[in-house]
């Protein structure tokens, strides 16, 4: 795949002072394309508009999916910095089936009983699947591709590069089975259908044109449809979940409610709201589906005969929305409409040439998902007598196709479900095909009603390949500058998508007022967003150390506020003791600005000995700083360090950057238009080695460049510094945190455990060359004090570490304010549902509340 950099001889040496030159030339890395984005592809066309939502899309040609390489080790470098050649699969692979055979030495890093991600597992021969009435569609044995049945496996030689790629990345015996069992059996022809029956009468493909009337919500039909909701939804943002559940609510329809099977946090807080609404279900099963994996159409298809079977649910319409999408006209507009139509299915198609689609998507290649990944094994045929077609996963079917999709056994019904079981994607493909290849395939219409955000130039970015063995686009986020793309009234549509309110939250309010009018003047929480990131019953083991270990400095922080600002002389009751670990954690954002870490802890109050619950605000400081005296150079915006850098919504998904030794720190600026510069990045440690230094070559037009130097770990802990530099007069600087760990495995670290990880790199070597001769360049002195204060810390253990990790978080991290969500013999203390900022104080807005007399929510 595409770097994000590329490393070159050092060339533009005149840029550098001549002492700086010799003998460590800083590495030129020249950062292309308009976002600092360089790739070995040629540009893609950039479209502005696009309501054609095919994860697969016109202008993405310049994806080559051809040549899946088998994924090595993790790297130490950088992919663009050092090409290593590709593992040698099949060698690893033996080494894999001996130690399955009990024969040969364990491979690292595998215990001897391997341990199968979560799921409904069952032995790939089990009969458990389709006769179990009340299983999901095919229970699946990997989540994804239906289990193979029979007595014998079959033995082939496995000689396909893509089969010998996926075994030897597979993780578990288990999966490794399947995928040699599915690829013998398509060898030898036993998998894939080679014919199917067409049913449909007419020739070539048919679409029906619907007509949209902005007043036709004048007339309201005597025989409403009712439409079944079905919400297939993930991660932890309960809160927009309530919120567009909120909007698009209405006594008279149907809410279906799938969480995956990894999100239990938002499947507590789903099972929680399902209950205040008699039209509210949540799926008894759960699966965890995977993006472009074969388990989201199992999802779909057993949604739908659950929801046949539902004889108190009269339904007319199925229609699949995700967490991401919002409504963008009112349920009446949409009853009006379907009510017209209700004959009609709406789904949308590629629109381009269909040998063109089957190729960019996958479908002429055999898949198989297993241990949450789709492998990709071969290739296969599309089998003679239909017509191939797909586009969008998200549609509006109708329920007599609801009902032939899931209880027809006919030839193509049958068959489908057989090809689409080993198919990336499927669910972009699966109704279109079994639609206009059936009986129903006059009531096709190529809309599905909904305006998707594809910017290409983002959106395609191979973002999924560790768990795909494909590049695939999505789309982005809505911004508040693309809200008259939702009023557009050239074709009917009525849902939008994506929208998330830790990127921008401002959207979706003016989406809502748009649809529902203002809140009342004063509601609280309005520009307010919270989400949770830790919840007590997910268990500490869901934490990694570095988390678990600033979570706990933050809630010590917020008792030094309660103890210094609330506190009068000679009175415990302000003072604590911290007990235990966090109870939950949420991030807080406000005017859709990161303002930092929630953190409910419990402590006892010294006063009375009593256990109190608090909620403790802590804020990052500023860290980033414009050089002073300001230099001439105007280009650079802003300059951040941290980790899970989204190249699609540009932004660090570790908010807040909570950064350990072990850590590999992503470099990202922002810039504005200018000439075409080059700059020096300089990253040093704590206690003044310059770790590394690279030159970026920033083009006219880029906005944002983003780079992860290879450093040796572990880092040593402490204020790290990024200096930006222009012919080496400085520009700007940056500081982040790396906290030294008071756990490891989610136990107190011990004293040998501290020395390796606090010491910093091996010999001191952050890279292979020293970078010490640009020290007097840049006035860094390396203090004797400073490094053996170092070295004493890197061997602190208990409540030495702990005041050392304390001091550093008090330097980057301010405790905004403390309150109590119970009773506290804190006479000052605030309670937390009357502050605006604590997790605990009134979000009307994701509020979920009585029905009102129109039927609605919002």
């Amino acid at each position: 795949g595409p770097g994000e950099a590329r490393a070159q001889q050092p060339a533009s040496r005149g840029a550098l002072p001549a002492r700086a030159l010799d003998p460590h030339p800083s590495p030129l890395i020249t950062l292309e394309t308009q976002d600092g984005y360089f790739s070995h592809r040629p540009k893609e066309k950039v479209r502005t508009d696009s309501n054609n939502e095919n994860s697969v899309p016109k202008d993405f040609e310049t994806v080559d999916n051809s040549n899946f390489a088998p994924r090595t080790q993790k790297q130490k470098h950088p992919p663009e910095l050092a090409k290593k050649p590709p593992s040698r699969p099949k060698e690893l692979l033996k080494r894999k089936l001996e130690q399955e055979k009990g024969q040969g030495p364990p491979l690292p890093g595998k215990g001897a009983n391997e341990v199968l991600p979560p799921g409904d597992r069952a032995p790939a021969n089990s009969s458990r699947g389709r006769e179990a009435p009340r299983q999901p569609h095919s229970r699946k044995s990997g989540g994804g591709s239906p289990e193979i049945k029979h007595d014998q496996p079959p033995k082939c030689d496995i000689s396909g590069k893509e089969a010998i790629s996926a075994l030897s990345r597979s993780k578990s015996k288990h999966c490794r089975q399947e995928i040699g069992e599915t690829y013998c059996r398509h060898k030898l022809g036993l998998l894939m259908p080679e014919r199917v029956t067409r049913f449909c009468p007419l020739e070539g493909k048919t679409t029906k044109n619907v007509q949209w009337d902005e007043d036709s919500v004048e007339y309201m039909l005597a025989n409403p449809v009712r439409i079944a909701f079905v919400l297939v939804v993930h991660g932890r943002a309960s809160r927009q979940l309530q919120r567009m559940f909120k909007a698009i609510y209405h006594k008279d329809h149907f809410y279906y409610i799938h969480v995956d099977k990894r999100s239990n946090y938002l499947h507590r807080q789903v099972l929680q709201f399902a209950r205040q609404y008699d039209n509210v279900r949540v799926t008894p099963w759960r699966m965890a589906t995977i993006w472009g994996g074969a388990s989201l159409l199992s999802t779909y298809l057993q949604s739908m005969r659950d929801l046949l079977e539902m004889a108190d649910w009269p339904w007319d319409f199925f229609i699949n929305l995700s967490a991401a999408d919002y409504p963008i006209r009112t349920n009446d507009q949409l009853v009006a409409f379907l009510s017209r139509y209700r004959d009609m299915n709406f789904l949308k198609s590629h629109g381009r040439d269909n040998a063109r689609f089957i190729r960019k998507q996958g479908l002429d290649r055999l898949f198989l998902e297993c241990d949450a990944h789709m492998w990709r094994l071969g290739d296969r045929r599309i089998p003679e007598g239909i017509a191939v077609d797909g586009g969008s996963d998200w549609f509006l079917l109708n329920r007599k196709f609801v009902e032939y999709v899931t209880f027809s056994t006919d030839d193509l019904v049958t068959k489908m479900k057989q090809f689409y079981s080993y198919t990336l994607l499927p669910a972009e493909s699966f109704f279109h095909t079994v639609l206009e290849n059936s009986p129903h395939c006059d009531t096709m219409v190529d809309n599905n009603l909904r305006i998707t955000n594809w910017n290409r130039k983002l959106g395609c970015k191979c973002q999924y390949k560790h768990i795909v063995d494909w590049c695939g686009c999505s789309p982005n986020d809505f911004k508040p500058q693309d809200f008259h793309r939702f009023q557009q009234t050239a074709r009917p549509t009525f849902f939008a998508r994506k929208f998330e309110a830790v990127v921008n939250q401002e959207i979706i309010g003016q989406l809502d007022h748009y649809l529902y009018g203002s809140y009342p003047a004063g509601t609280p929480g309005l520009r307010s967003y919270w989400e949770n990131v830790y919840d007590e019953p997910d268990g500490i083991h869901s934490l990694s150390d570095v988390t678990l270990t600033l979570y706990h400095s933050f809630a010590r922080l917020g008792l030094r506020r309660a103890e210094t600002s609330l506190h009068t002389e000679g009175d415990n009751s302000c003072r604590y003791y911290p007990m235990g670990h966090p109870a939950s954690v949420h991030l807080y954002f406000l005017a859709d600005r990161f303002q930092g870490f929630l953190i409910k802890h419990h402590a006892t109050n010294l006063a009375v000995s009593k256990l109190e619950t608090l909620e403790t605000w802590v804020m990052p400081k500023k860290v980033f700083k414009i050089a002073s005296p300001p230099s001439d150079f105007g280009r650079l915006q802003f300059s951040e360090v941290g980790t899970d850098w989204d190249a699609k919504e540009r932004l660090f998904r570790n908010f807040g950057g909570l950064l350990g030794p072990m850590d590999e720190p992503v470099g990202m600026q922002k810039w504005g238009k200018g000439p075409n510069v080059t700059v020096t990045v300089v990253w040093v440690d704590p206690v003044n080695v310059i770790a590394a230094t690279y030159d970026i070559l920033i083009e006219s037009t880029a906005e944002f460049t983003h780079y992860k130097p290879p450093l040796n770990l572990p880092l040593r802990p402490g204020v790290w510094t990024v200096k930006i530099l222009h012919h080496w007069v400085p520009v700007a600087e940056s500081k982040f945190l790396v906290a030294p760990l008071t756990f490891s495995h989610r136990q107190p670290i011990k004293p040998e455990e501290a020395l390796k990880l606090h010491s910093g790199p091996p010999r001191g070597a952050y890279m292979e060359q020293s970078f010490q001769s640009l020290n007097p360049v840049l006035s860094l002195t390396i203090s004797p004090a400073q490094v053996e204060q170092a070295r004493r810390n890197a061997a602190a253990t208990g409540p030495v570490l702990e005041r050392w990790l304390d001091a550093l978080v008090g330097t980057m991290w301010t405790a905004m304010g403390v309150c109590a969500t119970g009773p506290t013999a804190c006479p000052v203390m605030q309670t937390c549902s009357h502050t605006a900022w604590s997790s605990s104080s009134p979000d009307p807005k994701s509020e979920l509340g009585a029905v009102k007399p129109d039927g609605r929510l919002r």
